[in-house]
């Protein structure tokens, strides 16, 4: 992978999936949105002469993309026999059901209700690749059963929507925690340097190179934030639709509820942090 040039975190170029490294490639859904940017990217991993293959984030229910997935297995030749979910929101998760069914596969999940077993995905877990390791990393805050992928084959981590290729995600509270996010984030930092990965494969747009910058980016950008809605709480706003209006001014109306959410984590996050009682918390 050394030399390789991807994206950067912020790029506007055009995302169309496809093959990313020897044992890895990107089938692209066909969901683009303002949520998932071109689509979710469903990410296809076996190492080169395997005969099997893992699925991660089969994405919609979308029987084209179903069939484009398979497809793409048999002319790597590969079988599925594994599908993963890096969490289950339904544009990542929606096509687990339905591609296990066609392909035999079994579906690991940290949440019960996406598995089709009683096996799910725990901290240090590994998937075996014909003897290589796909290391399962619980990265919970953008929701409370996130996890990411160590890929050592190709020296890259599959992030879901914990780091998107493009922009910020959002931290969809009440179910995930901004408190648990930067933890995650700083994790992930650590398994970056402690595995040498150089690339990050993220569920929703381009593929991005320098993943410590990433990470750094990543958490600047949330603590900037904290910092802006600190500010407003001091001033006075209280109202996070409010707040959104302050923090996130412009922001385009099909994409303010995610802004909302994240308000929403930032104010239980500076409430916590304060002592004071929790009231935005709705478990």
């Amino acid at each position: 992978m050394s030399g390789r040039q991807l994206p950067f975190i912020g790029s506007e170029g055009t995302w169309t999936g496809g093959d990313v490294t020897p044992a890895t490639m990107c089938v692209l859904a066909p969901n683009p949105s303002p949520w998932t940017l071109d689509g979710t990217n469903t990410w296809i991993v076996g190492p080169v002469g395997s005969t099997s293959c893992v699925v991660i984030d089969p994405g919609p229910a979308d029987q084209r993309h179903l069939d484009a997935i398979i497809e793409s297995a048999q002319a790597r030749g590969q079988r599925i026999n594994t599908i993963a979910l890096t969490h289950g929101h339904i544009d990542h998760s929606e096509g687990a059901a339905a591609l296990a069914e066609q392909t035999g596969a079994e579906v690991l999940a940290v949440a019960q209700r996406f598995r089709s077993g009683s096996k799910g995905l725990s901290e240090a877990d590994v998937i075996d690749l014909d003897g290589w390791p796909l290391r399962v990393v619980v990265t919970p805050g953008h929701s409370s059963d996130s996890v990411c992928f160590v890929n050592e084959i190709d020296s890259v981590l599959l992030t879901g929507d914990t780091v998107l290729g493009r922009g910020t995600t959002l931290v969809a509270y009440p179910d995930g925690s901004l408190r648990e996010y930067l933890d995650s984030l700083d994790g992930l930092r650590r398994v970056v340097e402690e595995y040498s990965l150089e690339v990050l494969l993220p569920g929703h747009g381009p593929v991005l190179d320098r993943p410590v910058d990433v990470l750094d980016a990543y958490i600047r950008h949330r603590q900037v934030r904290l910092s802006q809605v600190r500010d407003a709480m001091a001033a006075g706003v209280q109202d996070p639709e409010a707040i959104v209006d302050l923090v996130y001014a412009g922001i385009a109306p099909e994409v303010r509820p995610a802004a909302i959410q994240t308000v929403l984590a930032q104010v239980d996050y500076l409430l916590s942090e304060r002592g004071g009682p929790d009231a935005q918390r709705q478990e």
